[in-house]
């Protein structure tokens, strides 16, 4: 028997949880299998950047920001002892502004951040098929036939599946990325390991105000945070040494280990989860082959808190362009720029976080600060794709800073960088005979930007200039919205007509600031699916260029430019 399905994701983790349901928010159906037979436990990767927060309010999650908990302070020890050196913060506190409305890091264990996103698929009818696992696949230009091998009742049983596109999210060491042959390039520690896990326990010594950091012989950090995502007595624990590979299997040697190196009365009630690895510091040179992609397919450093984040980001980029593909509105050959953009932007990550893990197994009191605190560009805010041949600046054409992972950008916008936020937007809407109505209640930029379209903004005091160049662009309305940001000292407007969706007046000029325009100033913005910015053009002829790039010549059935 041949079951059929648009598109397969292999892997059930975050990776492939945001691709379903990126996708899925197209209107693209998906099915989603994973091999393990129950969901997984562990906190395992558990910070969150601010990136991923705006990247989940786009895809309409608000439950990762309302149960996500800002990082406790850190606590550092001398060796061997309960006597704290140091306190501080894991990342300095930053306000929010109207156009970073997530500035700070949140902390959200991954069973729980699973558990929310499985629960948005199922509104949607999707449900992950737990024990089933990727058994081979073979493709041609038109289509992927996989074979999944199902366990059910302590029986196995092989399915094909004929699918369009496949996704695999199931990691650096998952059947998609050995089928595909994919190199891996980078390097391999042998000589540090690393230990996480998830513990229950009771200590006089231990509080849950603090993220404990000690220290002691062959292990160089032990990590102690409490987390309430696993019990009201649950602490996350990671350790980094050599020698200690025996604790993985032996528990009551890794308690004992555990009360050695933190010197303190620790009562332990429970190993909810333990796993172990090497610092492998790997990425595959290209992210697909064909109709089959890997997401997240990367092996990395956990210091610095960036892998999870770094494939979720994967799955959003991919998802977006993957769903115009299906839908025959942008070429196969836009599916190509994945690869392109996501590339330099893991190089950069690998690159810092071996940096801290190269700080991390060498790690005094001393130097615990300077190490462990992770600075700005660990936000991912400044994740760009200036170099990408898809995007189009008319302004800066050829930017000078191409980090990938730069820092926030604060003094000037490039086409390929983040999309800023705005707030206090009064929306100005058709009324009672045509008049214009203002809505009482301010918008949000991050309100409108959305995984499934593209959101053009229209920067400027002439509103009628606005809807002659909105008008042009021939685009089909779910693909599309055309917003006009006009300055607190534009003219009233007289009407809002059907050639733009929304009009908002920028009294406190956040937006304007923001996006770095003039008051005096006309300027066309183009916010990609995934939130960053696409375009940034002068009018009809840029946004010409940039559309035929994504969908396709001008000419074709999809869409066109009007003079």
């Amino acid at each position: 028997m041949t079951s059929k399905a648009p598109v397969l994701i292999v892997g059930a983790g975050p990776a492939g949880l945001v691709a379903a349901l990126t996708l899925l928010r197209n209107g693209i159906q998906v099915r989603i299998i994973d091999k393990e037979p129950v969901y997984r436990l562990g906190e395992r990767g558990s910070g969150m950047t601010p990136r991923s927060l705006e990247l989940f309010r786009f895809l309409e999650v608000p439950e990762v920001d309302e149960t996500a908990k800002p990082p406790f302070p850190l606590r550092i020890y001398k060796p061997g002892t309960l006597t704290p050196v140091k306190t501080f913060p894991l990342t300095p506190y930053m306000e929010p502004t109207p156009n970073f409305p997530y500035y700070n890091p949140r902390m959200i264990g991954q069973q729980t951040l699973e558990a929310i996103l499985r629960s948005h698929l199922e509104k949607l009818s999707c449900f992950v098929e737990v024990g089933t696992e990727l058994h081979s696949f073979e493709q041609d230009d038109e289509r992927v036939l996989a074979q999944i091998l199902r366990s059910e009742h302590g029986e196995e049983h092989l399915e094909n599946v004929e699918c369009r596109w496949l996704i695999g999210a199931d990691g650096a060491k998952g059947v998609t990325r050995k089928l595909l042959n994919l190199t891996f390039i980078g390097e391999t520690r042998d000589d540090v390991m690393f230990i996480t896990g998830d513990t229950r326990f009771s200590s006089q010594s231990i509080d849950r105000e603090h993220w404990h950091v000690f220290s002691g012989g062959d292990t160089k950090s032990l990590n102690i945070r409490p987390s309430d995502d696993i019990a009201p007595d649950g602490f996350q624990f990671h350790m980094v040494g050599s020698g200690i590979s025996h604790l993985v299997s032996d528990h009551q040697a890794l308690f004992d280990h555990i009360r050695s190196i933190t010197t303190a009365d620790i009562e332990f009630r429970e190993l909810a989860w333990i796993s172990d690895f090497r610092p492998n510091v790997r990425m595959v040179n290209k992210f697909g082959v064909g109709r089959v992609f890997v997401a997240g397919g990367n092996v990395h450093s956990p210091t610095g808190g960036q892998g999870m984040n770094s494939s979720i980001q994967d799955a959003f980029n991919l998802c977006w362009k993957l769903s115009l593909v299906i839908k025959s509105l942008a070429p196969h050959s836009l599916l190509t720029t994945y690869t392109t953009e996501r590339v330099p932007v893991i190089a950069e990550m690998l690159k810092l976080t071996t940096q801290v893990l190269r700080k991390t197994v060498v790690l005094t009191t001393n130097t615990a600060q300077d190490t462990i605190q992770h600075n700005q560009r660990m936000h991912m805010l400044g994740v760009n794709y200036r170099t990408s041949p898809i995007v189009l600046d008319e302004f800066t054409p050829h930017p000078e800073d191409v980090d990938s992972y730069g820092p926030i950008h604060t003094t000037g916008l490039v086409a390929g960088d983040r999309a800023p936020d705005a707030s206090a937007l009064l929306a100005h809407v058709g009324g009672p005979n045509g008049a214009v109505v203002v809505l009482p209640e301010p918008r949000k930029l991050f309100d409108i930007f959305r995984p499934w379209y593209h959101t053009v903004l229209f920067f400027t005091a002439d509103v009628a200039w606005a809807q002659a160049v909105a008008r042009s662009v021939d685009l089909h309305p779910t693909v599309i919205r055309k917003v006009v940001v006009i300055p607190k000292s534009a003219p009233d407007p007289k009407e809002c007509n059907s050639d733009i969706d929304s009009l908002l007046r920028d009294d406190e000029g956040h937006a304007f600031e923001g996006y770095h325009v003039g008051i005096g100033e006309s300027r066309v913005f183009v916010v990609r699916p995934d939130g960053c910015l696409g375009a940034i053009v002068k009018g009809k002829e840029g946004l010409r260029q940039y559309f035929d790039g994504i969908f396709g010549p001008g000419d074709t059935a999809h869409w066109s430019i009007h003079s």
